[in-house]
């Protein structure tokens, strides 16, 4: 077996079966014969989607952490508060550890996951050649995936909102809705990203000039037993 007949082969990350790899149309996906799971879903547009998920996400973090996230108003006294209020309250004796937790899970994490991703794509949008370590740059956004806790943060804000509507009036600033729509708009790009796409262009362009490359280039895909239409 030479080197592009192992190229062509996959793993499923679940069972471990093994299964070559003829071409899959856009909008089909594959699906593990033995446990089901999904091997691989081309999409259509897949890095110009991401990217602009990923700037867009950027721009929602920055109102999200700058802005006035919550007015609080009782007895005639009022309060306001934003997301780095709530990093800083932590921030003075031995919790000082605890606010820099809290701002790297809710902020410089996802932040920084979103640049990297923002940096594999851009370059490759028109078919050009991926930037010096965009290999990197996308391993680390994934594995930074787990500790991007901005959802997090929101859910656990719902909660006091609850327990506090009853002692003050709370009314949310726009920083609360930028949070809001940063959440939404990651889900959604977590989704809408094509891996095997982002992979497959960054090892097949890599030392090429620009433009060598179409805008819509297809990785061959996996076709086990099952490819269903996505």
């Amino acid at each position: 077996m030479d080197d592009s007949d192992l190229a062509r082969l996959r793993a499923c990350p679940h069972c471990d079966a093994l299964y070559r790899l003829p071409e899959l149309a856009p909008r089909e996906r594959a699906d593990c014969a033995r446990c089901g799971a999904t091997l691989i879903a081309p999409q259509v547009r897949a890095f110009s989607r991401s990217f602009a998920l990923a700037i867009t996400a950027l721009i929602l973090m920055a109102g999200a952490v700058f802005g006035p996230f919550l007015d609080l108003s009782t007895a005639g006294m009022q309060s306001r508060a934003s997301v780095l209020d709530a990093i800083e309250a932590f921030s003075d004796g031995v919790m000082f550890p605890l606010s820099l937790a809290v701002g790297a899970l809710i902020v410089v994490i996802p932040a920084l996951r979103l640049a990297l991703i923002a940096y594999t794509l851009g370059p490759m949008l028109r078919g050009g050649a991926p930037w010096p370590r965009a290999g990197q740059a996308f391993r680390l956004a994934e594995q930074l995936k787990p500790w991007s806790m901005a959802e997090i943060f929101l859910i656990g804000v719902a909660v006091a909102l609850v327990k506090v509507a009853g002692l003050a009036t709370v009314h949310p600033g726009i920083a609360f809705w930028a949070l809001c729509l940063l959440v939404l708009v990651t889900v959604l790009q977590d989704t809408s990203m094509d891996k095997e796409t982002v992979w497959h262009a960054i090892e097949t362009r890599r030392g090429k000039p620009d433009g060598s490359f179409g805008a819509a280039e297809r990785p061959t895909a996996a076709t086990p037993a099952m490819a269903k239409r996505a």
